[in-house]
């Protein structure tokens, strides 16, 4: 009897152990991370009353819970939805996702080119638009129960139990209204179409870029290769001009707002006054360094007043529409960098500055809402650390702020209606992802979900976040350590440095992961350190630690990127020998730029869509970083890697895609070609159908070629 149970406990902690010890595989590590090892979570979560909230389980029920108690009920299910759709001959639907909720009883969403209203209260559907299938662009106005949308470059819009309605006719391809790329989405641009607040009018982009040379782009997998060029407008040559339709739906006509001269300027931040009467738009010249807060008369497209001027020596960018207050519909919040920091400033109509809400060495991220009588402001804020986000309350009275989340990590709040209370939910690198109810006097009233981490039975390398100094001594970066799983501070692993290291990104947050992929653990538990540092250039530390990279894109950014080396070698278990470096985009032209420049310390190397020389660049990013090449000579120099392609050494891989359209083909094609000509070998490869990135299972192809190249020469 002995001998059996010893035997039946040396199986079962046979079976524990083989259960703590799974490894990941390279599927796991490029699409587990978002489907088979996502934390569990409250999906699409909103308030539905002052003491409800709701959230979708499974995506296929919507389920409501009371914060007077832990009882929670099932209000709409997705096949009673299918049930109404099948009676109307309209596709179903596969999940519950993209809800908008009208009231507290029915939402609106879009399922193939079909735009309904569900009442889940009477189980019903109504308000059915059918859009064209080729339809883009879709915005839905729930006051006008009408749709604006695009086909191809041109606007339409069409109300419920109605025709569709064309807006403009172009004939030219390249005159394109009402499509979100206009000037190639910078500048916070996320859409082209404006509906007025009442839903009387549109407005909506006009861009022309007839004069914009057309750059080649060719479909490769037809039976004969096809070209399909882009208009894509490089640093210092010609741009797009862009003009403000506004379209009145009761007469049918369209004003353009008198924007003026030069046409080659910037329109952003478009906002409607409550009223309707007035449109806002800060024009931006192509310089980037002048900016002008403009107010226009909607009906008449007269320009009424500049509020006001924000100007700087290196750039100035704006990024959110105006935020208008409901009570006091002449006062809006406007966000600027003009003190150093991202801050709100609270304006009248007029372009007086009635107060700076904000202030300090941190930045206001975004705004969350106002309570009822928008005696407090709720927004998200880095002021505790740059690698964390917490939701703050301010007093737009004494401007005093309290601070409402208070576990360390990544917050994401849902404010009740009645601003009484909160469901916060977070993640951080111990805590997959945890959704708590609090009162707003920061009373706890329960956790809802405390999510188990999903890799519990599997062996992660171990993660590490701290700072190191920059190259300049003084400011702190941030850096992420994984190492391999039990690894022996005696041995000497491998380094791979997974660099981005431009503007509006950051790697390195205290978030599930530590803001990582997957693939940086896979690696990890092949036995490779994978490090990481945000050097200055990167987002979210203010003004001056972004705009250094000014005019010298890499620079500054490869220095720091060095002393993140020299933070290595201190920790004694790094091969200083065996130093990889790997990026994507502005990565990649960072992992290229430190194999060329530095290749005594990068033995191998990885760059995809990498920008080779920014004068094949697009003017809007380009020329705000580097201006142009007429007037920075020297900069584009310094910071072209063909210029450097004779110093290449190690084994670097460029990867490109075909019919990238945002950094072409043409940069790494060039640099092969620089390659050839100074007898320098390179590894290269494409894939055929990806844009700027490679998605779906051809990524798991991606990674695996990484993986492979680094394994080789590694």
């Amino acid at each position: 009897m002995r001998r059996i149970f010893l035997s039946l406990c040396l199986l079962i902690t046979t079976l524990w152990l083989s259960a703590q010890t799974k490894e990941l595989t390279i599927e796991d590590a490029v699409i587990g991370q978002y489907r088979k090892f996502l934390p569990e979570n409250l999906s699409q979560p909103s308030w539905r009353n002052a003491t409800n909230f709701i959230y979708t389980e499974d995506w296929e029920k919507i389920v409501e819970a009371n914060i007077k108690n832990d009882k929670t009920n099932v209000i709409c299910e997705m096949k009673d939805i299918n049930t109404e759709l099948a009676k109307l001959s309209i596709p179903q639907l596969s999940y519950l996702y993209g809800l908008n909720w009208i009231d507290e009883n029915s939402f609106y969403l879009q399922n193939e080119n079909y735009i309904f209203t569900y009442n889940i209260v009477e189980k019903k559907i109504s308000n059915v638009v059918t859009l064209p299938e080729n339809a883009a662009q879709v915005f839905y106005n729930t006051d006008a129960k009408a749709v604006a949308y695009t086909v191809e470059n041109n606007l339409h819009y069409i109300k419920i139990d109605s025709k569709s309605i064309a807006i403009t006719s172009e004939t030219n391809s390249g005159i394109v209204c009402g499509s979100d790329y206009v000037h190639r989405q910078e500048f916070g641009i996320d859409r082209g179409i404006f509906w007025s607040p009442n839903g009387n009018f549109i407005a909506y982009y006009r861009k022309d870029e007839t004069m914009v040379a057309e750059y080649p782009i060719t479909d490769y997998t037809t039976p004969m290769a096809e070209n399909k060029p882009i208009r894509y407008p490089m640093a210092g040559e010609k741009s797009e001009e862009v003009t403000l339709g506004v379209y009145d739906i009761a007469n049918k006509k369209t004003t353009f707002l008198k924007t003026g001269e030069p046409r080659e300027q910037y329109l952003t931040c478009i906002t409607w006054s409550p009223d309707e009467k007035y449109i806002f738009i800060a024009v931006l010249n192509r310089e980037q360094n002048h900016l002008k807060l403009n107010k226009y008369d909607a009906k008449t497209g007269e320009l009424l007043k500049t509020l006001f001027e924000e100007k700087n020596d290196r750039y100035v960018e704006p990024e959110k529409r105006l935020h208008f207050l409901k009570n006091t519909p002449n006062q809006f919040l406007w966000y600027s960098e003009r003190d150093g920091y991202k801050h709100l400033y609270l304006y009248d109509t007029e372009g007086v500055l009635i107060k700076q809400v904000t202030k300090g060495e941190w930045i206001v991220k975004d705004i969350i809402t106002f309570d009822i009588d928008e005696k407090n402001l709720f927004i998200y804020a880095t002021k505790d650390s740059p690698i964390e986000q917490h939701a703050h309350k301010i007093n737009m009275k004494n401007l005093e702020m309290t601070k409402l989340t208070s576990d360390k990590g990544m917050h994401e709040v849902y404010i009740s209606t009645d601003a009484k209370y909160f469901l916060d939910t977070y993640s951080s690198t111990e805590v997959p992802y945890s959704a708590t109810l609090f009162s707003m006097d920061n009373k706890l009233i329960r956790n809802i979900l405390t999510a188990e981490n999903p890799y519990k039975n599997y062996t992660l390398g171990n993660l590490t976040i701290g700072t190191i100094k920059a190259a300049d001594d003084k400011t702190d970066l941030y850096y992420r350590l994984i190492t391999p799983p039990n690894y022996d501070k005696t041995k000497k692993y491998p380094v791979i440095v997974y660099v981005y290291g431009g503007p509006h990104a950051q790697l390195i947050e205290n978030s599930w992961l530590g803001g990582a992929s997957l693939w940086d653990f896979y690696m990890a538990q092949k036995g490779y350190i994978l490090f990481t540092v945000d050097n200055r250039g990167s987002d979210n530390r203010g003004f001056e630690f972004e705009s250094i990279i000014h005019r010298n894109c890499g620079q500054n950014e490869m220095k720091d990127q060095i002393k993140g080396i020299e933070f290595l070698k201190t920790l004694g278990y790094a091969d200083m020998d065996r130093i990889g470096v790997y990026g994507w985009s502005y990565g990649g032209f960072m992992s290229t730029s430190l194999m060329t420049n530095y290749p005594e310390i990068f033995k191998v190397g990885v760059a995809g869509g990498p920008v080779i020389d920014w004068k094949y660049y697009e003017v809007m990013y380009g020329e705000r970083y580097m201006d142009t090449p007429q007037e920075n000579q020297e900069g584009y120099k310094k910071a072209s890697l063909l210029n450097q392609a004779k110093n290449l050494k190690g084994r670097h891989l460029i990867i490109h895609g075909v019919i990238d359209p945002v950094v072409v083909w043409q940069n790494s094609i060039m640099f092969v070609e620089k390659c050839i000509e100074e007898k320098v070998l390179l590894d290269y490869f494409i894939y055929p159908t990806s844009e700027h990135n490679v998605q779906g299972y051809d990524r798991i192809h991606l990674k695996r070629k990484i993986t492979q190249h680094f394994d080789d020469n590694l």
